[in-house]
């Protein structure tokens, strides 16, 4: 096997990965593998911004108190005052590097225009149109592209992490229809997002397979709050086309909730209506289309003026205009999706894990910041800060052993001719019985199939990337579960019919 050194492999090429590369290759050579091409990411898909509080009338303070409150109690609180103190100077870097915002003028003066979310008490969410995502992967892949220690490696799966007694110290990797490539370096990270494939209806991309929960698992990685899974109230319904988010944001400037026989609901279940915290908006939107019988409910814009919208909103405007809907003069029909993944690989504040030499950020990791409910265009800015400490702390890491052994899960591989089954059985099994709304008997249930799948699949089987994926999400499926299972208390994301229900979360439940 070929042997490649470096100083710092990073895993993933989202806003994670290219600011930790940014970042390290002032300490030394930086090696980014990812495995499909570079612009390839969550990160590329994010509509709504990153929140920073920049406006005259926002304070730090204040995006504190509403990221705890939306995490319902179980936020780190160290790791929240991290993050939001670190927000303005991480946000500078980014425009230093190139990404653009959208600006208005003030007295004269332009200003970044700022726009306002869910469980934001401020407008503080910093965007370029409905695009933001897609303008800071743009930049970060630019000023990476033009940084000589950084060398990317496109189309590269990463099947195993290296140990070396307790330290993790590579990995090995497979450049696509190339032999596996062993990857000697000081320090790792995982920046590989969410695993939001495990169910059938999602937002994320084809790639959110879990894989770098996989990698942690097999190297005894803590692993925390997988239960809390974010689904967005709004995505597009459709028997056509493909399933598309639309923006919270779009809530933020006054689109309206209303069920199929017109009626606005959001208020009998919240006193902030459209603009709760969105496990507060995905349950009442699954309660509404209970009640009416529908499998959607309709997002209404139409009150909005056109040329704002078109301003706003101009590549959700035109999605939806090749479904055949025209937002300006019809409502949009709906329904939650999975979205975000809340917990992950436990870090501190530095992005380190419990494994020597083994570092996550963004969406994979589990900082603490979140809690139980992610606040709206948090995630951007985690992925931005925690990226920044965790490339600073592994400048100092040691060289790294030289004989390091892959560390794989007992299931490494799902064999040719049965993982898309697999997949076909696992996502309709996580959407029903470990959804939006769960039930003690359901996850039992759900338990005990995904025993029995994992038994049948036989072990050793020769390596190819879906199988390797499959085998990820059902790690992913697994921590899910578990932790559902174990969490005794409905709190934030995690709604169990069968449990006694917090009065904040009883209305928005209700059926």
């Amino acid at each position: 096997m070929q042997t490649v050194e470096t100083d710092f492999l990073i895993i993933g090429s989202g806003i994670a990965g290219l600011t930790i590369a940014l970042r390290a290759a002032k300490y030394g050579r930086v090696l980014v593998v990812t495995k499909s091409e570079i612009a390839e990411s969550n990160t590329r898909w994010a509509q709504g911004g990153i929140a920073a509080a920049v406006g005259e009338d926002d304070s730090w303070g204040l995006h504190e108190q509403d990221t705890l409150t939306a995490g319902a109690g179980l936020c780190d609180k160290n790791a929240v005052r991290f993050l939001v103190q670190n927000a303005v100077p991480c946000l500078q870097w980014l425009i230093d590097n190139g990404a653009h915002f959208d600006l208005s003028t003030q007295n004269g003066f332009p200003h970044l225009s700022l726009g306002r979310e869910g469980g934001h008490s401020r407008n503080r969410i910093v965007r370029r149109a409905d695009q933001s995502g897609w303008e800071i992967e743009r930049a970060l892949i630019n000023a990476s592209r033009q940084q000589p220690n950084i060398t990317i490696r496109e189309f590269t799966f990463v099947e195993s992490l290296l140990l070396k007694g307790s330290r993790c110290c590579g990995a090995v990797a497979r450049p696509e229809r190339q032999d596996a490539v062993c990857i000697q370096s000081r320090a790792a990270f995982l920046a590989t997002g969410s695993c939001c494939q495990v169910y059938r209806y999602t937002t994320n991309p084809p790639i959110a397979t879990g894989d770098g929960i996989g990698l942690a698992t097999a190297v005894g990685a803590e692993i925390k709050n997988m239960e809390f899974i974010q689904f967005h109230p709004t995505t597009l319904y459709s028997r056509t086309h493909r399933s598309f988010l639309i923006s919270e944001a779009v809530r933020g400037e006054g689109a309206i909730l209303r069920n199929v026989f017109g009626r606005r609901f959001m208020f009998d279940y919240d006193p902030r209506g459209e603009l709760a915290p969105r496990d507060i908006v995905a349950r009442a939107i699954h309660a509404e289309a209970q009640k009416t019988g529908s499998p959607f409910v309709h997002l209404d814009m139409t009150h909005i003026p056109p040329a704002e919208l078109q301003r706003r909103f101009p590549n959700i405007l035109e999605t939806l205009k090749e479904a055949g809907i025209d937002a300006t003069r019809d409502p949009v029909p709906v329904v939650p999706a999975a979205h975000y993944q809340c917990g992950g690989v436990v870090t501190d504040l530095n992005g380190k894990t419990n494994v020597d030499g083994l570092y996550a950020a963004g969406e994979v990791a589990c900082t603490g910041v979140h809690g139980a409910n992610r606040l709206a265009s948090n995630s951007l800015l985690e992925a931005l800060v925690f990226g920044f400490s965790a490339a600073e702390h592994a400048a100092g890491a040691a060289e790294p052993p030289k004989d390091g052994k892959p560390a794989r899960n007992s299931l490494a591989v799902v064999p040719h001719q049965l993982a898309e089954g697999v997949l076909f059985r696992l996502k309709r099994l996580m959407w029903e019985h470990v959804g939006i709304v769960r039930r003690t008997h359901g996850l039992e249930f759900a338990k005990h199939e995904l025993e029995e799948m994992m038994r049948e699949m036989p072990v050793g089987e020769p390596f190819f990337v879906r199988g390797a994926q499959t085998a990820n999400m059902l790690v992913c499926a697994n921590w899910i579960i578990q932790q559902a299972l174990a969490r005794k208390q409905n709190v934030g994301l995690h709604y169990n019919a069968d449990l006694d229900t917090p009065s904040e979360t009883r209305d928005a439940s209700s059926s």
